[in-house]
């Protein structure tokens, strides 16, 4: 849907006014994040799922927020998609139609979808384009009556947090061996020598560069396969269908990187089949269950509320990844990335314990 049926969606379902009101707060962003100036932007989202559309009102927030700043602003839904589908023909069209040196945000319930010509890596082509981005994923795992935590985590003062990112992802990089315990029986060793470390800190203004909106993680690829210990997960899990709020904690044995055993309640059993169906179907059925990134939880505004886009950005919370990471610096392909977030780390970096 182009932008003017787009909007009549929004009116006809009753969210017009719902996104106009996150647009007050949401122009706060273009500035710190984007550092826009009369760039052309496009926005592509989803219709959502009933009473799950989230993506939806963001991106229409988002559009009249860049058309309050007098922004050359294109707002595109789509249906929902996952993981397999084709992003629709207009979205792909107006992706390739985007002159070089502009920029794009997406709020997807799920994935974008294959952007067919233009290659398999959202991020490559951007990167080659030299666009700027912002993106919120698996927004479908959201009630529509909670949009306002989405919003709480974006609201943040960027320039203190960005350099509390700064400070952290220098130590972070500069550490050779991780150590992280927590009460709920996390005990895990993580090499990281020699790998650099990325922050998400909402800084999107360098051309061909981009990252999540909520902003708020350190994280790090692993230095091959030496990760040893257990995880204990108390926060929250990602499947490759949706995000699980963790009652019963899931508990996961690692040896030399790789997931040797989990152990918990239902939503062990859930993770457990996300991993068996993501072996089923891949090309390295031997990566699905390969540790694949350490992340550190940073923004004070966050929570965990069943979105993973918000929750692995919590503060007080550290997450590691499971499956793919090759796009953003590691060397493992997989099928899939999920992350599964535990509560209250204590993190040393070489001996010497993390203050955040």
């Amino acid at each position: 849907m182009e932008t003017l049926e787009s909007l009549k969606w929004l009116k006809e379902h009753h969210l017009y006014d719902l996104a106009y009101n996150l647009s007050l707060s949401l122009k706060k962003i273009f500035t710190p994040c984007l550092a826009v100036k009369d760039e052309k932007v496009l926005i592509v989202g989803d219709v959502g799922y009933e009473n799950r559309n989230v993506a939806a009102v963001m991106s229409g927030a988002y559009y009249l927020a860049a058309e309050q700043l007098k922004l050359d602003a294109k707002l595109l839904l789509q249906n929902a998609k996952s993981r397999g589908d084709i992003s629709d023909e207009d979205v792909v069209n107006a992706l390739s139609q985007l002159p070089s040196g502009n920029i794009i945000i997406l709020n997807m319930s799920d994935k974008l979808g294959n952007i067919q010509q233009l290659g398999k890596s959202f991020r490559k082509w951007v990167a080659k384009k030299q666009h700027r981005f912002i993106s919120a994923m698996s927004l479908g795992d959201l009630a529509t009556s909670n949009i306002d935590l989405i919003l709480k985590a974006i609201d943040v003062n960027y320039k203190p947090l960005q350099t509390q990112h700064e400070q952290i992802r220098q130590k972070l990089e500069k550490a050779k061996e991780i150590h992280i315990t927590t009460p709920a029986g996390t005990d895990l060793y993580y090499d990281k020598s020699g790998i650099n470390a990325i922050a998400a800190d909402g800084n999107y203004t360098m051309p061909g560069k981009g990252g999540n909106l909520p902003a708020g993680e350190v994280y790090a690829t692993p230095n091959g396969k030496r990760i040893e210990g257990k995880v204990v997960i108390d926060g929250s899990s990602r499947t490759h269908e949706h995000t699980i709020l963790i009652k019963k904690p899931i508990e996961l044995t690692i040896k030399d990187g790789v997931i040797t055993e989990i152990k918990g309640g239902e939503e062990a059993k859930q993770l457990e089949n996300a991993l068996k169906w993501a072996a089923s179907v891949a090309k390295n059925p031997g990566n699905v269950r390969r540790i694949c990134e350490l992340g550190i939880g940073l923004n004070p505004k966050a929570s965990i509320i069943g979105a993973m886009i918000v929750d692995d950005k919590t503060l007080g919370t550290a997450h590691i990844g499971i499956g793919s990471n090759y796009w953003f610096g590691g060397n493992i392909y997989a099928i899939i990335h999920l992350d599964q977030v535990f509560k209250n780390p204590t993190i040393y970096l070489d001996d010497e314990k993390l203050k955040i």
